[in-house]
């Protein structure tokens, strides 16, 4: 088993290197895909270091919401068909939460600089309705 360098280490230094290495020397549409791909690896990162305790925080809302277990994606179908027949609506307890925390979750690790998701995420830190 490979304990060194983890995969967290290995995609940050790959876009260290894009960035700090490949974009200067670049130009033009190169140098722009250059950045798409630092980007993509920046997201990469924050996926691999929050995105486990993320996904198993929405399951778990998901069990209580739904009073049922089951696989992230079947939670989440279930979810979805549920709110289709109205049998789950913004007015059933839980579900409003469940949906604040799971888009603030999913623009942490796709989009941290966001101005929306910060002030969205500083007014949840105080516990105020975002």
């Amino acid at each position: 088993m490979m304990d060194k360098p983890t995969l967290l280490e290995i995609v940050t230094a790959v876009r260290e290197f894009i960035e700090q290495k490949a974009i200067p020397a670049l130009s033009g549409h190169t140098a722009f895909h250059a950045r798409v791909a630092a980007n993509a690896l920046a997201i990469a990162e924050r996926e691999i270091a929050t995105g486990g305790p993320a996904a198993e925080a929405e399951k778990a809302r998901l069990v209580r919401l739904l009073g049922r277990s089951g696989t992230l994606d079947e939670l989440n179908r279930a979810l979805c068909v549920r709110i289709a027949a109205g049998e789950i609506t913004l007015e059933t307890p839980g579900l409003a939460e469940h949906l604040k925390q799971t888009t603030l979750d999913k623009v942490a690790i796709d989009q941290p600089g966001y101005s929306g998701f910060k002030s969205a995420a500083a007014r949840a830190d105080r516990g105020a309705e975002v």
